[in-house]
């Protein structure tokens, strides 16, 4: 094939600007074409549909600002890339490296197609700062410790490994098409889902907007972001998902401040690239336990009971309240992730994996990597997951990190005239608001904490 042109295709890298395969193509060839595949291995549900159309139509307009466009196609990726390729004589296709199993394999199968039509792919790292076998132990072994693994990270990085790509300057070599309108999310097969109960900011400017509001606090992040009634999160978790923000743009951020605040939010990007990297050297853990001694856990797996927990209508207000969240906008704060979880798991005695799997339904932000290695730290069967002696009290932990019960009102609004006391466990209550009834107006509590602690520690301990 003619090698002056070339396929960029967008995946999880949904800008134009720092965008490593972009980049390294127009550097390449005199003529690129994009392209964006509406693939269910990328789009797990109707909210993550339309968070990609609002991403895609920023960039197509941007591409049709420069007298090119943005093409977009449905089905099969081999058989639609293989055809684009044909259609533009392009002789390499470029993308971002993609760490998932069932990507990978989609890859593959895509590579093999483009090689019988003398083409091939080109993948390009652009999703984390360390990749593949850049992050070590001396023993040339993937890390199985966080802190070890956040260790050699910290002392490999240096300002060269956040700088921007200078895709944007490159953009002249862009091929020149005619501007088609962009399809709706109807005529691709998805329904309008409602992302205003988050507020969120959506696309390359919606990035933008909250990474600079981040940055006015980002001092504070390591003593707020416990706290959900303080909202003290960034919310870039989607955009770093789907790429409307390069993880060198973060980086770069925490890069600026020495305090705590920044080293903690770095923290959590290094957890990001560690789950990351997990799952590219442990495929296995996206279907079964990483420790194999719990691959086969005698769960009860009431389905009623997950129901409840699903519904939040467990009784427990801090886990009902973060369920509904959850519900109500397609996004849970992260603190309360751990504790669902760990409700799911040791006070339901429910298969991790089905929580994992509601998560991926649901959250807007789903990232196979961090949910599953999420949900595995919680339920004690991950790589360096807490002890599974180790179990949230659900009213403890309440009472900690939502003292006055403001998140909780927030969420469950029957239960707003509760005390600040009597909130967080209204079984427990010496006087109820007159007019509320416990099991009528608000769950009587459907397990006890105490009870259920004893059968997880035996369930574990085996």
């Amino acid at each position: 094939m003619n090698s002056d042109t070339a396929l960029c295709w967008l995946r999880r890298d949904l800008r134009l600007d720092d965008h490593a395969a972009l980049y390294t193509a127009l550097c390449a060839h005199p003529r690129v074409v994009c392209v964006f595949l509406f693939d269910r291995l990328e789009l797990h549900n109707h909210r993550q549909a339309k968070f990609v159309w609002h991403a895609l139509d920023q960039i197509k307009q941007g591409l049709q600002a420069r007298g090119s466009d943005l093409l977009i196609v449905q089905g099969d990726a081999s058989n639609e890339i293989c055809a684009l390729a044909q259609r533009f004589a392009a002789s390499v296709v470029y993308v971002a490296e993609d760490y998932e199993p069932a990507a990978r394999a989609r890859d593959q199968s895509v590579d093999q197609a483009l090689a019988a039509l003398g083409s091939r792919l080109e993948p390009v790292k652009d999703l984390v700062i360390f990749a593949g076998d850049e992050i070590l132990a001396k023993n040339h072994t993937p890390y199985s410790v966080f802190t070890a693994y956040k260790n050699t990270w910290l002392a490999r990085l240096n300002p060269a490994e956040w700088m921007p790509y200078d895709s944007l300057g490159q953009l002249s070599r862009l091929m020149p098409l005619p501007a088609t309108p962009m399809p709706s999310l109807k005529q691709l097969g998805f329904q309008s889902s409602n992302l205003g109960g988050l507020g969120l900011p959506l696309g390359k400017s919606g990035a933008q907007q909250l990474l600079a509001a981040f940055d006015a606090h980002i001092a504070d992040y390591q003593q707020q972001r416990d706290f959900p009634a303080l909202d003290a999160s960034s919310h870039l978790s989607p955009h770093l998902r789907f790429g409307t923000l390069s993880i060198r743009r973060a980086v770069a951020l925490a890069a600026e401040y020495t305090g705590p605040g920044a080293a903690c939010w770095l923290s959590e990007l290094i957890w990001r690239e560690f789950y990351q990297q997990l799952l590219w050297h442990h495929p296995r853990v996206a279907q079964e336990s990483f420790k194999l001694k719990y691959r086969d856990l005698n769960y009860e797996n009431n389905q009623t009971w997950f129901d409840a927990w699903r519904n939040g209508q467990t009784g427990f207000p801090l886990i009902d309240a973060a369920m509904r969240q959850l519900s109500q906008t397609g996004w849970m704060h992260n603190r309360l992730r751990m504790i669902t979880a760990s409700f799911l798991v040791k006070d339901l005695l429910i298969d991790w994996r089905w929580g994992e799997r509601y998560f991926a339904e649901t959250l807007l932000d789903f990232d196979l990597a961090a949910n599953n290695g999420g949900w595995q730290w919680a339920a004690s069967t991950g790589c360096d997951a807490q002890p599974y002696f180790r179990i949230f009290n659900p009213v403890t932990q309440s009472k900690r990190f939502d003292p006055d019960g403001r998140f909780i009102r927030r969420y469950l609004p029957e239960l707003t005239e509760l005390n600040n006391q009597d909130i967080h466990a209204p079984w427990l209550a010496k006087k109820l608001p007159a007019g509320f009834t416990l099991g009528r107006d608000y769950p009587v509590p459907m397990v006890e904490h105490a009870e259920q602690r004893q059968r997880a520690l035996a369930l574990f301990g085996r």
